[in-house]
């Protein structure tokens, strides 16, 4: 059991509180925004990226928004929603998206606790690891179709591949 582990057994802890314990744990850069919003940057092997966690009790979900730049040309734009696509065909969880305005990448996730479930550390911390994972093996294709002459289909075809089993 790690250390986040034993300093959660009550049913009642705020799903942010574990973010946050996490968030030291690994000593990441975090700014608690509110009681249900904390922002971290988290370095990567490509870049830091930027992921917001907030709670939701309205609708009992933890949603998870990880981002990084990403202004390709305007003439790559399509290409880039194609890989896109062929990049959320391999996530089982959660998605990528873009905010044009915003010219941000973004790979969001939703955990949902309804009928009063409660998040777990280890729920949290797979949110956190298959978001960041996602961000890891994709950046690069999205990088070869925004500002290479990639084709999406080739690009993805270079996004490091996902292990099964052991050696």
């Amino acid at each position: 059991m790690t250390a986040v582990e034993q300093s959660f057994h009550s049913e009642d802890v705020h799903p942010i509180d574990i973010v946050e314990s996490l968030a030291e744990y690994r000593e990441w850069d975090f700014d608690r925004i509110c009681e249900d919003q904390i922002a971290m940057a988290v370095e990567g092997q490509w870049r830091t990226y930027a992921i917001t966690l907030s709670w939701s009790p309205h609708d009992e979900t933890l949603r998870l928004v990880c981002t990084f730049e990403c202004d390709p040309p305007e003439n790559r734009e399509h290409e880039l929603a194609v890989a896109m696509d062929l990049a959320n065909d391999k996530c089982w969880t959660g998605c990528f998206t873009r905010w044009r305005e915003q010219q941000m990448m973004v790979f969001r996730y939703g955990l949902t606790l309804a009928g009063g479930a409660v998040a777990t550390p280890q729920q949290i911390d797979a949110m956190l690891r298959s978001a960041l994972g996602a961000c890891e093996r994709f950046y690069p294709a999205f990088q070869l179709v925004g500002w290479g002459d990639e084709t999406a289909a080739d690009a993805i075809s270079v996004a490091i591949a996902e292990a099964y089993g052991r050696a």
